[in-house]
């Protein structure tokens, strides 16, 4: 008897209306085009919704998290954190209103945390006011969706072998 897979969430954050604090929600759009992403996988622009998020990753068993985060690398560094990286990242990490250590935190006090949580980002160069990416965000924004596929199909991959 095949188990269906677990939940898993592609959550972007960030706002579009400030150049590449929008790095998130661009890049859930090329992967809801992306011939690689497994069934069953929900891809979430997530914005500035705040606490509304928690209603997409509420019974989440996996989430992957795309965001611009200021971890003072040089501009269009990706960056990957999960695990105890996590628990570390201040809620200032996040360059927007509600950002990634806000829902975490949200999430662990309503004991809803997802098992596996990865957060994929990028550090911005600019997050004023601007509909588009700075040269530096633009240039790494396929890279990031490709590591964000490829975290994907990891996850299948090792869902898959467990089930069997």
């Amino acid at each position: 008897m095949m188990l269906p897979p677990p939940s898993t969430v592609v959550l972007g954050l960030g706002n579009i209306l400030h150049s590449d604090d929008g790095v998130g929600p661009r890049a859930v759009v090329r992967l809801k085009k992306h011939p690689g992403v497994p069934e069953g996988v929900a891809l979430i622009e997530g914005g500035t919704l705040g606490l509304e998020l928690l209603t997409y990753v509420w019974d989440a068993s996996y989430l992957l998290v795309l965001d611009a985060v200021d971890v003072g690398q040089p501009p269009g560094t990706l960056i990957r954190m999960s695990g105890e990286e996590l628990h570390k990242m201040p809620g200032s990490g996040s360059v927007h209103q509600l950002g990634f250590a806000d829902l975490m935190a949200a999430l662990r006090i309503l004991a809803k945390r997802p098992p596996e949580v990865v957060l994929l980002g990028v550090q911005p160069a600019s997050t004023e006011w601007g509909a588009s990416l700075s040269p530096a965000v633009e240039a790494v924004l396929g890279r990031l969706v490709e590591q964000a596929v490829n975290e994907l199909l990891r996850k299948s991959a090792a869902t898959l072998s467990t089930v069997a």
